[in-house]
């Protein structure tokens, strides 16, 4: 029997291509003394991914050229040389981009597959969905009341952050997102109170006619024009959470700056960005309280699948080009 992995093949110039990975079959590998062997069942693609393909110094280590790539993936144990994990036993890990990963068990977390899909530990229930609860919450200080715009909202983080903070009392929430059907979807499905297309017209122009009394909370997921948009149309100490700025990751000269960025002074204005892993000691409590949401349909999440290893470089590319609504995932 035969393990496959992607590896990266090149480093990207602007926008990836299928030359930029190489799909390699190997033996499988073998677990030493304490290790796990995991066969991998489902992986994430994350547009976080696109920085690591760079080379540019960055808050984690780049992908190696040649070398296997890697990222969040959820596997069955099939070989256990530790008391601490049993063949059968389903597990989140962080060696994704390949068919069988060799583990210490420091370095996955059992899930409990009864308590639900296991596939939701790499979307609602995983970074994604605890990257949504701490930015909204943590970072941004979302209050009772607030009007929250949060761009890209379509997808697995930006899905949620809408959802929530409408649960959590929001006055109004905006989204935007890149087709006709996500706008739907996030306004008759996940009860947006109002959503537009950023490619029908000037995010400015648009927001404005959505936030007619402003904005006191932005989530940013894109950058570029909705962050120069959501600045324009920021209430008096509103706050903003920089998450992502997936309009420019494949940028290959440096993006303008927001033109009305001395704004901060006048509104007195917050803008922070962050990390998720900052934020792993709200885990506990953004699973206690998202899960029975979840598990009750009072959250609804929604994932774009993709069958195959061989399948996961494309995959990565449409989720660059907006090809997914809610998580994209690779079922291995």
């Amino acid at each position: 029997m035969a393990a496959t992995e992607v590896r990266l093949a090149a480093r990207p110039e602007g926008m990836p291509t299928p030359d930029n990975f190489e799909i390699v079959d190997v033996e499988v590998p073998k677990p030493g003394a304490g290790q796990i062997l995991v066969r991998n069942t489902w992986m994430s693609v994350d547009p976080y991914m696109r920085g690591r393909m760079s080379s540019a110094k960055s808050y984690v280590a780049p992908f190696q050229v040649g070398e296997v790539m890697d990222g969040g993936a959820i596997g069955e144990v099939v070989e256990s040389n530790t008391d601490e994990f049993a063949v059968g036993d389903v597990v989140l890990h962080g060696l994704g981009w390949r068919t069988h990963a060799v583990l210490d068990p420091a370095h996955a977390r059992k899930l409990d597959p009864a308590a639900a899909p296991v596939q939701a530990h790499l979307s609602v229930l995983g970074m994604p969905g605890l990257t949504a609860y701490a930015g909204l919450f943590d970072v941004a200080k979302m209050r009772e009341g607030d009007t929250v715009f949060v761009s890209g909202a379509a997808g697995a983080v930006g899905s949620l952050v809408g959802q929530l903070a409408k649960l959590r009392g929001a006055k109004r929430v905006i989204g935007s997102a890149g087709s006709a059907e996500k706008v739907r979807w996030l306004r008759d499905e996940l009860g947006f109170d109002a959503a537009f297309n950023y490619k029908d017209g000037p995010v400015r122009e648009q927001l404005r006619q959505a936030a007619p009394d402003g904005v006191d909370v932005y989530f940013d997921n894109v950058g570029g024009e909705h962050l120069e948009a959501a600045i324009g149309a920021l209430n008096v100490h509103g706050r903003i959470a920089v998450c992502g700025m997936i309009s420019q990751y494949n940028a290959t000269e440096p993006t303008p700056a927001p033109r009305n960025l001395a704004q901060i002074i006048a509104k007195r204005f917050t803008m922070r960005g962050f990390l998720v892993g900052d934020h792993e000691q709200l885990r506990p409590t953004f699973l206690d309280e998202v899960s029975p949401l979840v598990r009750d349909g009072k959250i609804v999440y929604k994932e774009t699948v993709v069958d195959g290893i061989r399948q996961a470089p494309q995959a990565f590319l449409d989720l660059l080009a907006g090809g997914n609504t809610g998580k994209m995932l690779v079922r291995l």
